[in-house]
């Protein structure tokens, strides 16, 4: 006879649940100024974050040039809210900065703005 499965087995939870147990549950931020184009960089080059988690370590690795929220949440498949969190986490060691979104001369910068979002969702 099979033993009952515990709904929550870690292995069939996947990545989200991992990141929701990493933020201690915290799905959302607070730090209304971090929208879908503020950008954030990395000022620590050269020194070792001070979270270990591979997320973190992937966040700083990403934002080693200027990247938008919605970019570092694209390029990592992280949903948008939780990278929020973790941007704000790295903010408040005072690992990354934020800088107001890039101003556009032409329309080419907002059409791959839109893109990077709309792969975001379609999860590729």
């Amino acid at each position: 006879m099979n033993a009952p499965r515990d709904p929550w087995d870690e292995e069939e939870a996947g990545p989200v649940a991992r990141l929701y147990a990493m933020t201690g549950g915290r799905g959302r931020t607070g730090r209304t100024e971090l929208t879908l184009d503020t950008m954030v960089v990395d000022i620590g080059a050269g020194f070792a974050p001070r979270r270990s988690e591979p997320e973190y370590i992937d966040i700083v690795r990403v934002c080693r040039v200027p990247q938008s929220v919605a970019e570092v949440s694209a390029q990592l498949r992280v949903p948008l809210a939780l990278t929020k969190v973790l941007i704000g986490d790295l903010i408040d060691d005072g690992r990354l900065i934020v800088r107001p979104p890039a101003e556009t001369t032409n329309d080419i910068g907002d059409l791959g703005l839109l893109r990077t979002i709309a792969n975001s969702l379609r999860g590729g």
